[in-house]
């Protein structure tokens, strides 16, 4: 039975449902209903209970965090030859929407403060491109971007702004909701996310007839006529009722899912940040991240590929930190701006298993895997 545990399978972050069973209740109702489809009950209810979660007046619940950044830059008015600008530190969910539109991205530099967008680097790049349609902004493994700073200069260049909270849902900063600064927020339920429906996404904003909008193109663009008539370029972008189901489920135990992953980083933290070349992701005064993935920099002797490969042996997930954008073999002809932040993050930086079902167990044995790399 030890053997057993010992070699159990330890995940990145996996999903998580509720013990109380919240989510079967709504899924149940859906299917004593028949209401399976993109319509019903629980997918008017999920995006009542998100908008009013984070304070945002509208919800549009949709079948991926990447729709929903897809049909947020047709919200903007974002089009052929646009500029938008884009943080490069992230996953190409943020960036592919762009190119979807035939927009043109430009990729923006981290700072070390936030690991999210620089707003100096920012300013640089609306100096370089003066006529921009919009500006993404990610929230990094659960961190929140300045976005004071960064609205402040958005505001000026009166630009579009789309916050990608795909990662930090529950996540605070001054007090706000991430996701509810910009003119429109992104949140991911896809199965690794802190609350999840196994798949989907949600569109937020202030602007309901806008989202009233992204609906419409969520739903094909279907006219409102007795045959089908399309009067513009439709998506089936909508979220099923059934996967909504378990997201209004998941909502419930949202603080909880948060709360746990708090202990996880700080346990990783205490534990190991006493190490020579160890530096953990940066939790600013105003900042209250979800903690989503527990990250660190690693610049001593032990490099991120010993600790990833030490944990690989012993059946432990873990990964390295996004790779930019302006990297990226389909990406790199586009511009970036900015020094090397993003670059040196990406080469000393590691994600450490953040699955919210670990146990004290769990922990202990990741990091006397870990610590042993100290000792050779």
């Amino acid at each position: 039975m030890e053997l057993t545990k010992v070699n159990e399978r330890i995940f990145l972050s996996s999903p998580h449902m509720s013990d109380e069973g919240y989510e079967m209740q709504y899924i149940k109702e859906a299917f004593d209903t028949n209401w399976i489809s993109p319509l019903g009950e629980n997918v008017n209810g999920f995006e009542k209970e998100l908008a009013e979660k984070v304070g945002s007046k509208a919800a549009a619940a949709l079948s991926s965090g990447t729709a929903a950044i897809h049909l947020a830059l047709r919200a903007a008015g974002v089009g052929e030859g646009d500029i938008v600008f884009c943080p490069t530190l992230t996953f190409s969910a943020t960036a592919n929407p762009i190119i979807y539109q035939s927009a043109t991205p430009v990729f923006i530099d981290s700072n070390y403060e936030t690991w999210n967008m620089c707003p100096k680097a920012l300013e640089e790049a609306f100096e370089k491109y003066p006529e921009v349609k919009a500006v993404i902004v990610v929230h990094l493994y659960g961190l929140s971007a300045d976005m004071d700073k960064i609205m402040e200069v958005c505001r000026k260049h009166n630009v579009a702004v789309i916050e990608d909270a795909a990662e930090s849902l529950g996540g605070y900063y001054k007090g706000q909701h991430t996701g509810t600064f910009g003119d429109y927020g992104i949140f991911s339920f896809n199965g690794n996310k802190i609350i999840t429906t196994s798949g989907g996404g949600m569109l937020v904003s202030n602007n309901e007839e806008k989202v009233a909008k992204v609906r419409f193109w969520a739903t094909q663009s279907r006219d409102q006529a007795r045959h089908y008539q399309h009067s513009e370029l439709g998506f089936n972008y909508r979220m099923s009722n059934v996967v909504a189901g378990i997201g209004r489920g998941q909502l419930k135990v949202l603080e909880q899912r948060v709360e746990k992953k708090k202990y996880i980083f700080e346990f990783y933290k205490r534990e190991l940040g006493v190490h020579d070349g160890v530096e953990f992701m940066p939790v600013n005064d105003w900042d209250e991240p979800n903690y989503w993935l527990s990250s660190m920099t690693l610049s001593g002797q032990v490099r991120p590929i010993d600790v990833m490969e030490a944990l690989e042996k012993e059946n432990i997930e873990s990964r390295p930190i996004w790779k930019p954008m302006h990297l990226q073999p389909f990406f790199e002809k586009y511009d970036f701006v900015g020094t090397d932040v993003s670059e040196k993050l990406f080469g000393n930086g590691m994600c450490l298993p953040s699955d919210t079902k670990m146990t004290n167990e769990d922990l202990e044995r990741v990091v006397k895997i870990i610590k042993r790399l100290w000792l050779k």
